[in-house]
């Protein structure tokens, strides 16, 4: 079994820079700490959890407090931070809040209770804040994750309003002007967002929006699907349709098929995340994608450095999103 001092040896650094890097006691060189990290991966080392936790009074263990577990976005970013995690040595308590303001705040206080080290919590639409009111009056470490609306905090997302606003002045180079909105909860502040970055990108491309085309509060695809047939059955319908998240995405295309209509030639559609059967529909969709195994990543990062320095200066790290362009946006009829 590898040591510490293997693992020293094999980086080229000293036993205690291998220390700082495993328990994120000190911040490391990045060159230093990916060396140190190959080195880690190569020997397949584990720490001596139990006596590292004793001497720390840490419980080496963390919790994941994240609404619709089921929903591939988020289980793309629990997985990256699981591994993160237990490359780490920690080991991740998961539950659902299923976006639930009082079982948010439950989960927190009993996560917190089993005296976890930490918490990755994606916040629910809660306009009292509790759960984060808890987590700061505690103290706890706690890093927000895809929602960000708290500078209070450490925070891992994209930057959702500059993605929206690409992605709609795409469809709009296409040739539409009348360009329907189907969004999520208007308490997430990833709703909010999208939806400036949307308006942005029909004045960028000299339009003007018709609040009729936007509609949110869409959380399953069952009512995206409802909001989306109530756009086409407008007098004046929707050339193309953009949905907000996955499960809009997915409830406007039920829509579209009930009516019959064709992809693209009678409407296109784009929308915001991209999963891995999106390649599967006909035609296959063009998507936002956002690097879900980065925004894990990096999460865990940041909770194992706000761990180790409670202090220290909050950061808000925005990713970037890629627009995957496919065959679901053509030009209008």
């Amino acid at each position: 079994m590898a040591t510490i001092a293997d693992v020293a040896r094999k980086a080229g650094v000293s036993v205690s820079t291998v220390s700082h890097v495993v328990n994120g006691t000190r911040r490391v060189a990045p060159d230093t700490a990916r060396a140190v990290e190959a080195a880690i991966a190569s020997l397949s080392y584990r720490p001596n959890i139990m006596a590292r936790s004793l001497k720390a009074a840490s419980t080496r263990s963390v919790g994941i407090a994240i609404s619709s577990i089921s929903n591939p976005y988020f289980s793309d970013i629990i997985c990256a931070i699981e591994t993160e995690c237990a490359r780490l040595g920690m080991m991740v308590f998961l539950s659902d809040t299923e976006d639930d303001p009082g079982r948010e705040l439950d989960v927190v206080m009993a996560l917190h209770q089993r005296r976890v080290d930490g918490i990755i919590l994606a916040p629910s639409p809660d306009p009292g804040r509790r759960a984060l009111a808890y987590l700061r009056e505690v103290g706890l470490p706690c890093v927000l994750v895809d929602r960000m609306p708290d500078p209070a905090f450490d925070q891992v997302g994209i930057n959702n309003r500059e993605a929206m606003r690409n992605l709609v002045a795409r469809v709009a180079a296409h040739g539409h002007h009348r360009i329907g909105y189907v969004g999520g909860n208007p308490g997430f502040a990833t709703t909010l967002e999208r939806i400036a970055g949307y308006r942005e990108g029909l004045a960028t491309a000299g339009g003007v929006v018709d609040e009729r085309l936007l509609v949110t509060g869409s959380a399953t695809t069952n009512s995206a699907m409802q909001a989306a047939e109530r756009l086409l059955d407008l007098d004046q319908p929707p050339t193309a349709m953009v949905g907000g998240n996955n499960l809009a995405t997915i409830g406007i295309m039920k829509a579209i098929h009930r009516r019959g209509l064709r992809v693209p030639k009678d409407i296109s559609i784009v929308g915001f995340d991209d999963f891995e059967w999106a390649d599967c529909f006909e035609p296959r969709l063009t998507l936002v994608a956002q690097p879900c195994a980065e925004i894990g990543r990096r999460a865990a990062f940041l909770l194992m450095e706000r761990i180790a320095a409670p202090e220290g200066a909050r950061r808000t790290i925005q990713l970037d999103a890629a627009i995957i362009e496919r065959e679901s946006c053509g030009r209008p009829k």
